[in-house]
């Protein structure tokens, strides 16, 4: 039975909100349970159906630095980086994590990107999530299952792409990107070759189909 997943699963309400003058971010340590959330990341590398993508730069296909699967109702086609992307079913795995984030902050979304970083070589460079199916000022929660990794900010507007904030993606952790996040600041999840074992994201968002 998948609800085995979350035996003994204690989530907690407490959050911390980071105010960034033009954006906020809360953050809940402790949404899943430690141990649930390491099994939750072992259910996702054996269940989900993981590719590595290519994008183009600077006119050369480069693959991406980590695994990806973009899942969601049907209707969610997303598209970025010159890649459109048909979603796959919810698993059921996914489907409870979506529950369990629906419960702790009462938000609600349509589709995920799952990104599977497999050790401390995998990364995601500077980047908002600001694609026109998107929406104007789309909110976005990040949960974090297995290895902790440095998420680090700076402006949008910055050229130097220097840090202005991080945070710790803790293991069973939840971000809840809110308005303003990704008009104003770009995020990435640098290399660090300290880290030898996996992680799992999963970015929940809303598609909006007639963009």
């Amino acid at each position: 039975m998948q609800s085995s997943l979350f035996d003994n699963l204690v989530p907690n309400n407490d959050f911390e909100s980071h105010d960034l003058g033009n954006a906020r971010i809360d953050e809940y340590p402790t949404a899943f349970e430690a141990r649930q959330a390491l099994k939750l990341a072992g259910t996702l590398i054996n269940e989900i159906p993981w590719h590595q993508a290519s994008i183009i730069i600077a006119g050369v296909p480069r693959q991406v630095p980590r695994l990806q699967c973009w899942m969601g109702d049907a209707e969610s086609i997303y598209g970025y980086s010159g890649m459109r992307l048909s979603p796959e079913p919810w698993s059921e795995a996914v489907i409870s994590i979506k529950q369990r984030l629906c419960d702790l902050t009462c938000l609600n979304f349509n589709s995920v990107l799952l990104n599977y970083y497999r050790d401390g070589k995998d990364s995601v460079a500077w980047h908002a999530d600001d694609e026109p199916e998107l929406g104007v000022d789309p909110i976005i929660a990040s949960v974090s299952l297995g290895a902790e990794r440095d998420f680090q900010l700076c402006p949008k507007n910055s050229s130097s792409r220097a840090v202005k904030a991080r945070l710790k993606l803790r293991n069973g952790s939840l971000l809840v990107m809110g308005k303003g996040m990704q008009n104003n600041w770009l995020h990435q999840v640098p290399k660090a070759n300290n880290i030898f074992d996996p992680r799992i994201n999963l970015t929940f968002r809303n598609i909006n189909p007639t963009a």
